[in-house]
């Protein structure tokens, strides 16, 4: 059977913050399988109330288009596994590994790739916030970066330069889920690489960001005029060399499939710094993927045919093993 005759269902939107987002990506991506000459294509806005409705979904592939909680972590891939039904993107472990930040950093640290010093804490260690400011400046020094270690798209992610924002933002992480990561600060060039795989990797130019404001945060990322992507990175060929070696590491330390995007900043002492990795990243008309793609002579109709070929493959490999 021809690729182009299989049944696509786009699933997006679902039930986290980055909603918004995800149902952009969705209709970007069904709007590129539909000019790409995919002839059975559908949407699947997902919500509470119709999630019982995928156990009646008659596709030959799911497309994931979500983003954050119950969408990258492991969720959906699961129900889908259950279900028999293949889909795009990573598995259950790798994407609930790589939605993790604390999970992540611990697995890169294990192999010895490059990763910024880190610690984890949990509310109750939290409960004298003076105290908590006062050890993790000690630990980690300032400027420091706070994460909530499982959201996306920058949300729940301060950058602190002193123990009074870090009293105050211990707070804010805390409004999204029992953990904190602290993490050390790396001034340095941001850099984002993207790549489609299973066993044989195709890495795409990294892509240099600069934002408006103080770092890639949410607001610069989907604000036309907020963010500049600047392809190929101004870097120099060894430095670029080294990430796409490191960045193709991580993806198969994580047990990435089908596709990733490798965030680092590259240190000018230490060089890259693995920041983390995002399994089902962003297919927007401002994102980063489709861009380094397109530099790389993949049109957008191109990419996603080619991120449906992965997710068969993959899954005709279970299937024979």
């Amino acid at each position: 059977m021809d690729i182009k005759d299989l049944k696509i269902t786009v699933i997006y939107g679902g039930i986290s913050s980055e909603r918004e987002v995800s149902l952009r990506s969705g209709k970007a991506v069904y709007e590129a399988l539909r000019r790409g000459g995919f002839k059975n294509v559908g949407l699947f806005d997902l919500t509470r109330e119709n999630i019982g409705e995928l156990s009646s979904l008659s596709c030959d592939v799911a497309y994931l288009a979500l983003h954050g909680k119950g969408g990258e972590d492991g969720c959906i891939q699961g129900m889908l596994e259950l279900l028999g039904i293949p889909y795009t993107g990573s598995g259950v472990l790798a994407s609930a590994s790589c939605m993790d930040k604390i999970r992540t950093k611990e697995l890169l640290d294990r192999v010895g790739l490059p990763t910024p010093r880190f610690v984890t804490l949990t509310e109750d260690e939290c409960a004298d916030r003076e105290a908590t400011a006062k050890r993790l400046s000690e630990k980690i020094g300032l400027p420091m970066v706070l994460k909530s270690p499982c959201e996306g798209s920058s949300i729940g992610v301060y950058i602190v330069k002193d123990a009074l924002e870090v009293e105050k933002y211990i707070g804010e992480i805390f409004k999204y889920g029992d953990a904190l990561l602290c993490e050390q600060f790396i001034d340095g060039v941001e850099l984002t690489l993207p790549i489609v795989g299973n066993e044989e990797l195709t890495v795409f130019p990294a892509i240099e960001i600069t934002s408006e404001n103080e770092f890639y945060d949410y607001e610069s990322k989907y604000t036309e005029g907020m963010c500049h992507h600047i392809i190929p990175a101004r870097i120099s060929a060894e430095d670029a060399e080294r990430i796409s070696e490191i960045g193709k590491k991580a993806y198969r330390v994580l047990g990435c499939r089908g596709l990733s995007r490798i965030d680092m900043i590259l240190d000018k002492v230490r060089g890259p710094m693995i920041i983390e990795i995002n399994n089902l990243p962003g297919m927007t008309e401002m994102s980063l993927f489709p861009d380094s793609a397109r530099y790389a002579g993949v049109p957008f109709e191109k990419l996603v045919e080619m991120i449906v070929a992965y997710a068969v493959e993959n899954f005709d490999e279970k299937d024979r093993k």
